[in-house]
């Protein structure tokens, strides 16, 4: 019988942690609650979870700092921040430190819930597809490896956020192939709620940063007009109209 997947509920509502606990634990959940920052950020420095339901505003540490430092961690966590900071900035920001959902309070717990579960089967799935694809990819200069989820240009090693390294090996393994925001924020995020395009152009073009010659011309992961983003098909610059004029995409750069 496998073991029972781990839940750090970081929240400090009494009566929203007890709810969401008696939900988790109905679906086989094991969850340990914790009310202030502190104590969160303690708890997950003991590694081992398998899901993070993180509050934005709470005593301590806030959950903005909290996220910032599971992601600095070698393993990756899912993150689910839950917030009565209903506002796209905070929304927008959290996503960009690396929380995979963002839930406004109020909120339905069963959606709750259910989001954490389809965050596990993503992870899951990633981890397969991993193991399957075993090999190694090497394109356009790039070298990345899946399963260390390390990648290197020119021999030394991209510093690279989970989300950058998951961006640009989704791109890589399918060069020339067009895609708009949302089919990026379906595919490497995993949701598709609208609202949340701008943090795949703030990821790209910090991506761009890391992997182009010049971010401003860039040559590997470029902006078709009107409908989106695509990897070159060998990293060498191409003709007018597919991408590049700018290094820093904005609503208009990609639908």
């Amino acid at each position: 019988m496998e073991s029972p997947r781990r839940v750090l509920l970081v929240e400090d509502d009494v009566h929203i942690a007890d709810l969401l606990t008696l939900h988790l634990r109905d679906e086989r959940f094991e969850v340990v609650h914790c009310a202030d920052g502190n104590e969160g950020l303690r708890r997950l420095a003991e590694g081992g979870w398998d899901a993070l339901i993180l509050d934005l505003m709470l005593p301590g540490v806030d959950g903005l700092e909290i996220c910032r430092q599971a992601r600095q961690m070698t393993r990756y966590t899912p993150i689910i921040i839950t917030s009565a900071r209903s506002s796209e900035v905070h929304r927008i920001l959290g996503l960009e430190l690396g929380a995979d959902d963002y839930l406004a309070k109020p909120f339905s717990v069963l959606e709750l819930v259910a989001r954490v579960k389809a965050l596990m089967r993503r992870v899951d799935a990633l981890a397969r597809n991993a193991r399957m694809e075993a090999g190694s990819l090497a394109i356009a200069g790039l070298f990345i490896d899946p399963i260390a989820r390390e990648a290197t240009l020119g021999g030394k090693l991209l510093d690279l956020t989970p989300r950058e390294f998951d961006l640009l090996y989704f791109f890589a393994r399918q060069p020339g192939k067009v895609f708009s925001r949302m089919d990026l924020l379906n595919a490497v995020w995993g949701y598709q709620h609208e609202g949340y395009e701008h943090t795949v152009n703030t990821h790209i073009n910090r991506l761009r940063a890391k992997i182009e010659a010049d971010p401003a011309q860039p040559t590997r992961i470029l902006t078709v007009w009107g409908r989106g983003y695509k990897f070159a098909n060998d990293g060498a610059p191409e003709g007018s109209g597919t991408g590049g004029s700018t290094g820093t995409d904005t609503d208009a750069g990609a639908a």
